[in-house]
């Protein structure tokens, strides 16, 4: 298990992020062990995403019942997590960039700590705000994760605003279409009002 020293090492240098802080990736062994261990972050990450669904369910109405929706959601967790990782192996090696790989996708698994966090509060905020404070709240949160993505692939691997916009695209895309499925399989239907 990661302990404390190393969730806030972590933590902190996944905020380096959003300030552009060219330090930030120093923050994350550039080593496959290091990689490898900066997965643990999913284990911390997953009582929050169980927040987040039981918000998220509660605003839906669903044809699963809570057995098939915690066993699709659980795997649906492990694979979004794993999927860019994967794909990104592939395109850095085709691309000569694996020397930063394991730094990389560290950061990236630290990112999704804080972005978890702040992923819950802001769900919790726009069940309980006017619709249109809501879909502000929505969209200005995917904008910053976005943008953390964004400065993470700049700082990280050094690259141009084009590729790390057309990693960002292939990072989103398959993530997106998997909720797409997942939500298709659970038969989820927004309810009235929300």
């Amino acid at each position: 298990m990661l302990n404390a020293s190393e969730i806030a090492r972590g933590v902190q240098g996944a905020l380096r992020f959003l300030q552009r802080d060219p330090g930030a990736p120093l923050y994350f062994e550039n080593t496959i062990e290091g990689c490898l261990r900066s997965f643990r972050v999913m284990a911390l990450a997953a009582p929050l995403y169980g927040l987040y669904l039981l918000l998220y369910y509660s605003s839906v109405d669903t044809a699963a019942d809570t057995g098939e929706i915690v066993a699709i959601e659980a795997l649906h967790f492990v694979v979004d997590w794993l999927l860019f990782p994967v794909l990104f192996y592939e395109i850095a090696r085709r691309r000569r960039w694996l020397d930063n790989y394991p730094r990389y996708i560290a950061a990236l698994n630290w990112i999704n700590l804080p972005v978890m966090v702040m992923a819950v509060v802001a769900l919790a905020l726009t069940l309980v705000a006017p619709r249109p404070v809501g879909q502000i709240v929505e969209t200005g949160l995917q904008l910053l994760f976005y943008y953390w993505f964004l400065m993470a692939t700049r700082v990280s691997l050094g690259l141009s605003w084009p590729y790390s916009i057309l990693l960002l695209i292939v990072n989103w895309m398959p993530s997106l279409l998997l909720s797409l499925i997942v939500d298709r399989l659970l038969g989820v239907v927004p309810l009235p009002g929300t």
